[in-house]
C-alpha cells in the first residue's frame, strides 16, 4: 500500500510518499505526477521518498521517468539513497546504470524486509510460561547469588588441596650455569698479602633435582583437618543460599499470583459496575430512575476501571521483579502457570518440631563445621609445640662446566624442636579459642532466632488459615448482597446507593479474601523455610 500526499506551492510541487513503491502504486504514482502538473506554469517537481520502505522494478521506472523530466528526488535511508543513487547515474535514454550499483540496490530490496522483521522478532519475545517449580529451578541455576555461593565452596575445596600438599613430597628441578669473579680484599675485608687482587673468573655447573618431604607435622596435619570441616561448612552456606533463594523466588511467585487474581476479580468488578451503569441509563430512559442514580454508577464504574488499571500495573512490577531473581532478559515477558492454585490451601504436613528446625537448617549446620574447624585450629596451634621433621636431599651433576661434571648428591634428615617463639604459639591458641567462643555464640543466636521463626510461622499459618475461611464467606454474601440490592433497583423499591454500598462490600470482600489467601501460602512458605526445607517442599 502506498500513501500519497501533494502539497502545492508557488514554485514546486511536492509528492510526499508512504509505504512501498510497487505494481499498480507505481501507476499510480505516475498518474498523480501528471496530473499534477500544470502546462501553463513551470513549477519544480519533489518526490519525497523518507516514507517509503520497499521499492520495485516498477517504482524505479515512474522514479526515472520523473528524475528524466526533471524532477528532484529526495532520499533518505540507504535503500531509497542507493536506489535515487541509481537513478541519478543512469543515461538519460536508456543506460541500465553501473552494474555494481544496481546489484547494491536489489540486495538491499530484498534485506531490508528481512531486517525489519527481525528487529520485530528481537523486540517482541515469545512470552515464557512458567510454574513455581520451574521458576525455582531457573532460580537455582542462574540467580548470581547462588552462583557466588558455588564459586566460595569451589574455592575452599581448592584450599583443602593447597593446605594437603603441604604433607606430600614437592620436587624440583635445579638448573644453573654462572660465572664468578670477585676482589680478595673486599672479601677478606682488608689488604691481604698476595701478588694479585683478584681470583677468577671460573665457572661453576650444577643441575639436578632436589626435593623434600614432609615426615611428621602435626600442626600442618591439624589444619588439613580444619580446612575439611571449612569446605563443610561452605557447603551448608551454598544451601542456606539456596533456601533463600527459594523463599524469595516463592514469594515473589505468590505476589505475581496475588496480583493475577487482583486482575481478574477486578475485570469481573468492571464488568459488574458496567452492566449495573447500563441499568441505571435504562431505568432512567424509561423514567424509572434518576439522572443521580446514573451518575453513581459512573462514578463506581471509573474507580473499577482505575482499581484495574492498578491491579494489571501491579502485575507487571511482579513480574519484573520475578525476571530479576531469575536473572533473565529485561525485555522477556513472564506468564505465570500455577493461577488456579493461588487460591488452594494445602497443609504443611512434614515434622515441624524445633528438634527437627535445629537439626536441618543450614545455618546450625555450618556453624557447628566452623566450630569444628575452630576446635582444629586450636589443636594446630597447639601442635606448634610439637617437633617437625622433614627429609631434604638433591641429586644433581656439579662441575666447573658441562663437560666436566660428575655426579654429586646430599641427603639430610632435618628436626626441628620449636624452643622460643616469644609468645606466637600462645597468641594463635588464644586467637583459635575466642574465634570459637564467638562462633558458640553466634550458633546459641542462631538457634533462638530459629525458636522464633518457626513458632511465628506456626501461628501465622493457623490465623491465616482461618482467615482464608472467613474471607471466602465475606465473598459469597458480598455477591449475594449484590445480587439482591441490584433486584432492588430494577424493582424500584430503592435507589442504587445500596448498589453502590454493595459494589463496595464486594471489592472489599474481594481484597480480603485474595489478602489472606497470600498470607496463608506466604505462611506456608516462611514455616517451610524455619524448618530448612522449602526446597524440598517447593521443588519437588
Amino acid at each position: 500500500m502506498l500513501k500519497i500526499t501533494t502539497r502545492f506551492e508557488p514554485h514546486q510541487i511536492t509528492l510526499k510518499l508512504e509505504g512501498k513503491l510497487v505494481g499498480l502504486w507505481a501507476s499510480e504514482l505516475e498518474r498523480s505526477w501528471q496530473q499534477a502538473q500544470n502546462p501553463g506554469q513551470a513549477q519544480k517537481v519533489v518526490v519525497d521518498l523518507a516514507g517509503v520502505t520497499f521499492i520495485d522494478a516498477e517504482g524505479k521506472r515512474v522514479l526515472a521517468r520523473i528524475h528524466q523530466a526533471g524532477g528532484e528526488l529526495q532520499a533518505r535511508g540507504c535503500l531509497t539513497k542507493c536506489v535515487v543513487e541509481e537513478i541519478s547515474q543512469q543515461a538519460p535514454a536508456t543506460s541500465e546504470g553501473h552494474p555494481a550499483k544496481r546489484l547494491t540496490g536489489w540486495v538491499l530490496m530484498m534485506l531490508l524486509p528481512w531486517m525489519a522483521g527481525s528487529k520485530a522478532r528481537a523486540a517482541q519475545k515469545p512470552p515464557l510460561a512458567l510454574s513455581l517449580r520451574q521458576a525455582i529451578a531457573l532460580a537455582l541455576r542462574q540467580n548470581p547469588q547462588v552462583q557466588i555461593a558455588n564459586l566460595t565452596l569451589a574455592e575452599s575445596q581448592q584450599d583443602v588441596k593447597l593446605t594437603r600438599s603441604g604433607l606430600l613430597p614437592q620436587a624440583t628441578l635445579d638448573t644453573f650455569d654462572e660465572a664468578e669473579r670477585f676482589n680478595i680484599k673486599a672479601f677478606a675485608g682488608g689488604a691481604f698479602p698476595l701478588p694479585f687482587e683478584h681470583v677468577g673468573p671460573f665457572q661453576v655447573f650444577q643441575s639436578g633435582p632436589r626435593f623434600s618431604i614432609p615426615v611428621f607435622n602435626l600442626s600442618l596435619l591439624r589444619k588439613w583437618q580444619a580446612s575439611h570441616h571449612v569446605v563443610q561448612a561452605s557447603e551448608e552456606d551454598l544451601t542456606t543460599v539456596r533456601e533463600q533463594t527459594v523463599l524469595l523466588v516463592v514469594s515473589q511467585y505468590l505476589d505475581g499470583l496475588r496480583a493475577a487474581a487482583n486482575v481478574k476479580a477486578s475485570q469481573a468488578r468492571v464488568a459488574l459496575a458496567r452492566a449495573l451503569y447500563q441499568q441505571a441509563l435504562d431505568l432512567q430512559k424509561h423514567g424509572v430512575g434518576t439522572a443521580l442514580d446514573t451518575l453513581r454508577a459512573n462514578v463506581e464504574l471509573q474507580n473499577e476501571l482505575q482499581r484495574r488499571i492498578q491491579a494489571e500495573t501491579d502485575y507487571k512490577t511482579a513480574s519484573y521483579g520475578l525476571a530479576r531473581l531469575l536473572n533473565l532478559n529485561p525485555n522477556q515477558p513472564i506468564i505465570l502457570k500455577n493461577e488456579m492454585s493461588f487460591f488452594q490451601t494445602p497443609g504443611f504436613h512434614a515434622n515441624s518440631t524445633l528438634a527437627a528446625a535445629f537439626a536441618q537448617r543450614p545455618e546450625l549446620k555450618a556453624i557447628r563445621a566452623q566450630e569444628q574447624a575452630a576446635a582444629s585450629e586450636i589443636r594446630a596451634a597447639r601442635a606448634e609445640r610439637w617437633p617437625t621433621v622433614n627429609i631434604d636431599g638433591s641429586w644433581e651433576y656439579q662441575g666447573l662446566s658441562l663437560a666436566s661434571s660428575i655426579p654429586a648428591y646430599t641427603y639430610q634428615v632435618d628436626v626441628q624442636f620449636p624452643l622460643i617463639s616469644s609468645g606466637r604459639i600462645r597468641a594463635n591458641q588464644t586467637k583459635a579459642r575466642l574465634e570459637l567462643r564467638s562462633l558458640q555464640e553466634q550458633a546459641q543466636d542462631i538457634r533462638d532466632r530459629i525458636a522464633l521463626e518457626v513458632k511465628t510461622a506456626l501461628v501465622d499459618l493457623e490465623s491465616a488459615r482461618h482467615q482464608v475461611e472467613v474471607a471466602n464467606l465475606g465473598v459469597k454474601l458480598a455477591q449475594q448482597e449484590v445480587v439482591e440490592a441490584r433486584d432492588r433497583f430494577a424493582a424500584g423499591v430503592a435507589d442504587n446507593i445500596e448498589v453502590i454500598t454493595a459494589q463496595d462490600e464486594l471489592a472489599r470482600a474481594n481484597d480480603n479474601q485474595i489478602g489472606a489467601l497470600y498470607q496463608y501460602n506466604e505462611s506456608r512458605a516462611e514455616l517451610a523455610r524455619a524448618m530448612g526445607q522449602i526446597e524440598k517442599l517447593y521443588s519437588k
